[in-house]
């Protein structure tokens, strides 16, 4: 019966079970051996583990979609590297916050590949929140990105996008997680430090936007073999 229960009534197992009889009706030594691993195959029955009874093996082969790679392997083999802007505001500037702000990426892991202190033209600031324009307080926002000298940083990591908003925190200082850039050194949204792409194309897109050619750095990240597999 445990047989007919672990491999759900297949052939298979009702014909191991009924051939398994010796003479005096009990079960000999090799046929009790193949129950018991099939019984215990009851806890590894999925097709993520790399061992399962020969039957068991024919079922699983005949479902074409099934996997047989352990599953955060395939999450991870299906991961990009993407390039985030960040831009420390001019008010992150002013209060001497840029080298806490580098310092939670480099801890995270990320790669700097671009960095520049910049006096944000009007021209610049309106086309970077060109999406914002029919917004009320786009004149004050684009008066304020050009009010001092911004920070300008390309990043680039596996997920840095998602990860990089994370450790920003939500637009409303007040509102964002302890922990998190604006959550601690933030209060007011017209005030919140720093800049982070939304996407990864809008990160492709600012870096381009704010970098010229020559002023990004490739290279290689000693560290990199600690951070992924």
């Amino acid at each position: 019966m445990e047989a007919l229960a672990v491999f759900g009534g297949s052939p298979c197992a009702s014909s191991s079970l009924h051939s398994a009889t010796d003479r005096n009706g009990s079960l000999s030594y090799s046929r009790k051996l193949i129950l018991r691993t099939n019984h215990l195959a009851a806890f590894h029955s999925s097709p993520l583990f790399s061992w399962s009874p020969p039957c068991l093996r024919a079922k699983l082969r005949s479902k074409k979609n099934t996997p047989h790679i352990f599953l955060p392997h395939l999450v991870a083999s299906m991961e990009d590297v993407e390039e985030t802007y960040i831009m420390v505001k001019p008010d992150g500037v002013q209060r001497g916050l840029v080298g806490e702000i580098i310092s939670r990426f480099e801890k995270k892991g990320f790669k700097l590949t671009g960095l520049k202190l910049f006096q944000c033209p009007k021209e610049l600031a309106e086309e970077h929140y060109k999406d914002l324009k029919a917004k009320p307080f786009f004149p004050k926002l684009t008066e304020y990105i050009t009010s001092g000298p911004v920070v300008c940083m390309a990043w680039e990591g596996v997920g840095v996008v998602a990860s990089a908003r994370k450790l920003i925190g939500a637009t409303n200082p007040l509102q964002a997680e302890p922990g998190t850039i604006r959550g601690d050194l933030a209060v007011q949204t017209g005030r919140n430090v720093i800049h982070g792409s939304d996407s990864p194309e809008n990160g492709v897109r600012e870096i381009a936007l704010w970098f010229k050619e020559g002023e990004l750095c490739p290279w290689t990240q000693a560290q990199a073999p600690w951070l992924r597999e």
